[in-house]
């Protein structure tokens, strides 16, 4: 007899709060069980818009966190197989003290193996080792006619590439199996680097990419004219041990932040004077640094999506092709700019080829990722970056996106076709879905 299921809240966001629609999600460690009936599957809601949400007339979902064990893990290999609610900051409190690690991660650790696996998450070590797609082996997936499969490069490939950054689409995704990659030390030995404009950070993280592992940037995506786009570029590695102190990085808990954000912390004066003090308190830097601060800056502020305010946040995030030039995202960040509407979150970093994942959003180019508090003219001001996205050859990622018109995802994604077809095979009566699906492909 399966646990019993538990119903939870009654409306659902996803991480930015745009959209919250009526729903709740069931939770049970029998992860089986509660996919039988229900269209999509929920992990730790880290989706920033309607991505993990129930479609129009839907109301329940199934929730993973509860499924999330171990299954198997081989000490002289790294391979491991775990239950897709096992949440990656388990993974890092549980295999980091061992000397193991995921292979590529986001940009919170409050992620689940199966949210990993349907958005192809990337990080800063793209340029080298790709999605997380790359380094997965097989899957376990319940398909929309209840059965329940194995699917891997040989097995199932359609099934699988099409799992791989399909958002949940394509089944109800019950374990995933990886390689977790060795690392010298818990530590990261990091270098900070201040740049002057746009144009001089896209040639420093083309250099950065040449000889180190991690690289990313924060950049000023409200000052215009010739300092426009300036920042502060990180690049990093693992820390070897006669770099490193030998004890264990601290797990402290985050910081909160009240439930209600000071007014006027996003008005653009305040964003510019808070950029200007950020940029200027950065001045080169080597050292070794906790993991977290490398990997996970803003998982140390509890709840920090509620500095938006009331309505909300969106984040766009985009990719713009390296055939493009510096001159790309130097028209990109002139429209963003012009709209005085960003916030201080703007993160950069260099992407590799394009991943196996059928949708996997990186491709050759530069990643462009900044948040807006929700207002009025937020469809409009999407709507113009992209047409921008789109005039560059460029496109957006499906895990960040709340607002994105489908005839413009149609226009960015050449490989559409093709996914929906094999959905279409996998599903042919439409039954996993999401908002987010029917906004964009009307099923």
């Amino acid at each position: 007899m399966p646990p019993p299921a538990t119903p939870l809240e009654r409306r659902l966001s996803g991480w930015g709060r745009v959209p919250v629609v009526p729903g709740y999600q069931v939770r049970s460690e029998d992860l089986e069980f509660i996919t039988r009936d229900v269209p999509l599957t929920r992990g730790l809601g880290r989706a920033y818009g309607d991505a993990a949400l129930p479609a129009p007339g839907d109301t329940r979902i199934a929730g993973s966190t509860l499924a999330d064990r171990i299954l198997h893990f081989d000490p002289q290999t790294g391979d491991i197989t775990a239950e897709s609610g096992f949440s990656l900051d388990e993974l890092y409190r549980s295999m980091l003290p061992r000397g193991w690690f995921t292979p590529v991660t986001p940009g919170t650790r409050f992620v689940t193996l199966g949210g990993m696996v349907a958005a192809d998450v990337h990080g800063g070590n793209h340029h080298v080792d790709g999605c997380f797609g790359r380094h997965v082996t097989a899957l376990t997936l319940r398909v929309a006619d209840g059965r329940i499969l194995t699917c891997s490069r040989s097995e199932h490939p359609d099934l699988f590439f099409a799992t791989i950054g399909g958002m949940g689409l394509t089944g109800h995704i019950l374990d995933v199996s990886f390689r977790l990659v060795r690392v010298a030390t818990p530590w990261i030995y990091q270098e900070t680097i201040r740049i002057p404009d746009i144009d001089a950070f896209m040639q420093a993280l083309a250099e950065a990419a040449a000889s180190w592992p991690m690289t990313k940037g924060w950049i000023d995506c409200v000052t215009r004219g010739p300092r426009m786009g300036r920042g502060i570029l990180f690049r990093g590695r693992w820390a070897e041990p006669g770099e490193a102190p030998a004890r264990f990085p601290s797990v402290n808990p985050p910081i909160p932040l009240p439930a209600l954000a000071p007014s006027g912390l996003l008005l653009p004066q305040a964003v510019q004077a808070f950029n200007a003090v950020y940029y200027h308190a950065h001045r080169a830097h080597v050292g070794v640094i906790h993991p977290k601060s490398f990997f996970y800056p803003l998982d140390g502020i509890g709840d920090w999506h509620r500095a938006y305010g009331p309505r909300g946040f969106v984040q766009y995030q985009c990719v713009l092709p390296k055939t493009r030039g510096h001159a790309a995202a130097r028209r990109f960040l002139e429209l963003v700019t012009a709209s005085r509407c960003a916030s201080f979150v703007c993160v950069i970093k260099d992407c590799g080829p394009e991943g196996e994942g059928m949708l996997s959003f990186p491709k050759e180019g530069i990643s462009i990722a900044i948040d807006f508090a929700m207002h009025d003219g937020m469809q409009a001001l999407v709507d113009r970056m992209n047409a921008c996205v789109i005039e560059e050859g460029g496109r957006i990622y499906l895990a960040k996106d709340a607002l994105t018109r489908p005839e413009h995802f149609r226009a960015m994604e050449s490989r559409l076709d093709r996914f929906l077809d094999i959905r279409r095979h996998w599903d042919p009566d439409g039954r996993i879905r999401s908002a987010q699906s029917v906004r964009l492909f009307g099923w």
